[in-house]
């Protein structure tokens, strides 16, 4: 080995500093565990949170109580409050207390008979019928009144959350029976304000070619099996008012295959909206006999889809309404249908008209 002698010692004395100076190191940390304890590990906290679903839906007092619960930061001996009842996403089979969707009713075990097959409408032991329960109130009766009535939700979820974010809430929804969540959009409708109509399938003129769907009313079947069929539709979710008709020409046609299925709503205090598909509809004559509560649209205001055609059917709405007193019109869950419905709306106080729901045009009882 070569090279300067001194260079070499200053060498190895700065190798023997730099090894004194780790075992110092070594011994410190050697005697902060002792002192201290365990050394702690790094360690990486995450806070989730929970992610809230586009459709919220909410309950609000007055539902009867499981578990009662003191109010938050409330002083010793305040008084418990009621835990809310939220709204289901599907229909139970068993309803014992209220259901609320926001301020809205959805279900009231008083106005339910609970059958094997689901929640069954009926009149209240104090009177009170499930159309008035579940009602829209109407805040202007100084004004002449136009119902609207939006058909086809629960279908498509898309198409009925975009119907829902948009339409004024006194635009009257109607669900078909057949989606298996649609409890939780007509929970969505009322909460937002809508009154909700159940549309129950009903044989047109050129069925099967056009097929409503299972469980269709059948002209001509006998009264029995279109009872089965209409109950099967009353008991697919709660909180509607009344039925519309799905399709339903030949039987809406038929006043002898029609006038059971009046009667029987009629029994379970629901109203019954005739949406205008049949020409020769003989649901006003056999309403009256039957004693059920009625309404019918005067005009299709979508049977050609196009903004003008909407915007002038609206237009004789509104002529209707100021020389009768109220009009109605029924219109499917098109994106046009929707968004002129939406403009139409915006103007209404504004030239003298008050929008209401479908329950508050019914004829009175005979």
């Amino acid at each position: 080995m070569t090279g300067d002698p001194a260079s070499a010692s200053r060498g190895l004395r700065v190798l023997a500093f730099a090894w004194l100076g780790l075992f110092a190191i070594l011994l410190l940390l050697a005697v902060a565990v002792f002192v201290f304890g365990k050394a702690v590990e790094p360690v990486a906290v995450l806070t989730l949170r929970e992610k809230k679903s586009a459709i919220t839906v909410a309950a609000s007092p007055p539902a009867a109580p499981d578990r009662p619960a003191a109010a938050p930061n409330a002083p010793p001996g305040t008084p418990l409050l009621p835990v809310p009842v939220p709204p289901p996403t599907a229909v139970p089979n068993n309803i014992t207390q209220p259901v609320y969707a926001g301020r809205a009713l959805v279900a009231d075990p008083q106005l339910i008979e609970n059958t094997a097959q689901g929640p069954l409408p009926k009149i209240g032991a104090d009177g009170t019928p499930p159309m008035r329960a579940y009602a829209a109130p109407v805040l202007d009766n100084s004004h002449p009144r136009i119902a609207i009535v939006i058909s086809g939700l629960g279908i498509s979820a898309k198409a009925t959350a975009a119907a829902l974010a948009s339409l004024p809430p006194l635009v009257t929804v109607a669900f078909a029976p057949y989606a298996g969540d649609v409890q939780r959009w007509v929970a969505e409708a009322r909460r937002e304000g809508h009154e909700v109509l159940l549309e129950v399938p009903m044989e047109p003129y050129d069925f099967p070619d056009s097929d409503p769907g299972p469980h269709t009313l059948r002209a001509g079947v006998g009264e029995d099996a279109n009872t089965e069929r209409l109950a099967w539709a009353l008991t697919r979710f709660t909180g509607y008012t009344g039925v519309t008709n799905l399709l339903g020409g030949r039987l809406m046609s038929d006043a002898d295959s029609l006038e059971p299925v009046m009667t029987y709503l009629a029994r379970r205090g629901l109203l019954f909206y005739d949406n205008g598909a049949a020409s020769h509809s003989a649901a006003p004559d056999v309403a009256a006999r039957a004693g059920v509560s009625f309404a019918q649209a005067t005009d299709t205001i979508d049977s050609i889809q196009t903004a003008m055609e909407i915007d002038r059917q609206l237009s004789d709405l509104e002529a209707r309404a100021r020389a009768n007193g109220t009009a109605s019109g029924a219109g499917f869950l098109y994106p046009v249908t929707v968004e002129r419905v939406t403009q139409w709306a915006q103007g209404l106080p504004g030239r003298g008209f008050v929008l209401v729901p479908a329950s508050a045009i019914v004829q009175p009882k005979k």
